[in-house]
């Protein structure tokens, strides 16, 4: 765990938990319940369970994890993860993206361009020459 996820508060809506609206936050909220509606958090992470479902507007945050249902527009300026068993109908927005076996994903996907947050001249040769791979992917 780096600094930073030390530092941050972390809210958790539970599994019997059902919540209709907009929600507004800047660190870390884990949804294990059932939520609708529309989520921004341009400086949050967000965490979706196995056990959630979410029928959403938007999702805008900085990174997303869904284990879980989501329906609508993902935006996640860092990265979003899908895990395995999840199902997504979702329109993705995203600088990052890792989809597992076994998901059931339907919509289509953007990619940001984004600079490679890696100090090419303190990695070793394997990382240097991925993150070129990287960099030159996203000058064209």
């Amino acid at each position: 765990m780096d600094k930073e996820s030390e530092n941050q508060n972390v809210t958790i809506i539970g599994a019997d938990t059902e919540m209709d609206g907009v929600l507004e936050f800047r660190d870390h909220l884990i949804i294990t319940g059932k939520f609708s509606g529309t989520i921004n958090a341009p400086t949050g992470d967000l965490e979706i369970t196995k056990t959630s479902e979410c029928n959403v507007t938007d999702i805008s945050v900085k990174s997303l994890e869904i284990s879980g249902k989501v329906k609508g527009k993902l935006t996640a300026t860092e990265r979003i993860e899908i895990f395995n068993g999840s199902s997504v109908a979702s329109d993705i927005t995203t600088a990052r993206l890792r989809i597992a076996n076994n998901v059931d994903y339907s919509g289509k996907v953007s990619m940001l361009d984004k600079e490679p947050d890696i100090d090419l001249f303190s990695v070793v040769s394997s990382e240097f020459k991925q993150a070129l791979v990287v960099h030159a992917d996203v000058v064209k």
